[in-house]
């Protein structure tokens, strides 16, 4: 019996070619990982404890926890993570059923339904560059669309321009952004759709479910997941949005409409604070972590209790 232990002690034992190959495939992606990202984030952490104008060879001053009191007690700072929160509220009322009725259709047994993902998908394929500039000069009150359709009406009145209006202008951000986002989630939610077997709705209209009923008790519990993912992806997105509504308002009248990844760009670029951009940067990092992983409790199955 001893004999027999020993053997198996041995067969198990690993070989050190076999773990020096390992070591060998694994190493890129984990130089890689350190380099891009360990490193910069540990290197974010310890400058927001700092003061730093950008310059090499200027020293970095350590100033504890001043970046992150100073943040804490700016109203712009609060007012940026209120912007958020209002893409945040567009994401789960107005992208979320949106996105989630555009893949019924695009799933279901109606004709052109690959024209119709073509057209709804057209926006993210437009970038978002291109979208916010397009979307700018039609809502431009001199020369724009909106301006043209209001000459057509006779109308001799002022046209608002709600680019630069207090709030308006970021909840004009929030609807195309939502318009552009739209065929991007409809395509994660078309693949929870696909992926529910065609016997079970089969069997809840045999019972006399409705086609209502069937969305509500038979297809939304299944796509538990594709909801998880949509989920994550608009919270972190909205956390950390920078591109287009930098692009139409440029976080303006006054910084306004910020959020808090325009304020940590232009806390570093503009008034040359790095110390309190990283500091920016780490709470950003922080908060979308720690969203994400109370996102994950949300959703978490059954089984998981267990």
């Amino acid at each position: 019996m001893a004999s027999g232990k020993n053997k198996a002690v041995v067969k198990n034992k690993i070989n050190p070619r076999d773990l020096t190959i390992s070591i060998l495939f694994l190493a890129p992606a984990i130089i890689i990982c350190t380099v891009f990202i360990i490193y910069p984030v540990a290197d974010t952490f310890f400058l927001s404890f700092r003061k730093w104008n950008g310059m090499y060879g200027v020293a970095k001053e350590f100033i504890g926890l001043e970046n992150y009191i100073k943040i804490f007690k700016d109203k712009l700072f609060w007012n940026a993570m209120l912007n958020s929160l209002y893409f945040m509220i567009g994401g789960f009322v107005i992208l979320m059923p949106l996105a989630f009725g555009l893949a019924l259709l695009i799933t279901s047994k109606i004709k052109g339904t690959s024209f119709f993902k073509t057209c709804y998908f057209l926006p993210v394929m437009l970038g978002t560059t291109a979208v916010a500039l397009m979307w700018t000069f039609m809502l431009n009150p001199n020369y724009g669309l909106v301006h043209t359709i209001h000459n057509m009406t006779g109308d001799t009145s002022s046209i608002l321009d709600v680019l630069n209006t207090k709030t308006l202008n970021v909840w004009v951000v929030v609807l195309v952004n939502e318009w552009m986002y739209a065929g991007y989630n409809m395509l994660i939610f078309a693949a929870g759709l696909v992926a529910i077997p065609q016997d079970v709705n089969e069997a809840a209209a045999l019972d006399g479910a409705t086609g209502w009923q069937r969305i509500r008790y038979v297809t939304i519990p299944l796509m538990k997941n594709s909801f998880k993912i949509f989920s994550i992806l608009c919270i972190t997105g909205c956390i950390k949005v920078f591109d287009i509504i930098w692009a139409m308002t440029r976080g303006g009248p006054n910084d306004v409409s910020s959020t808090p990844s325009i304020m940590l760009y232009t806390q570093a670029f503009s008034y040359k604070l790095f110390g309190r951009s990283s500091a920016y940067g780490v709470i950003l990092l922080v908060l979308g972590v720690s969203l994400s992983i109370l996102t994950n409790h949300f959703f978490r199955e059954d089984k998981d209790l267990m």
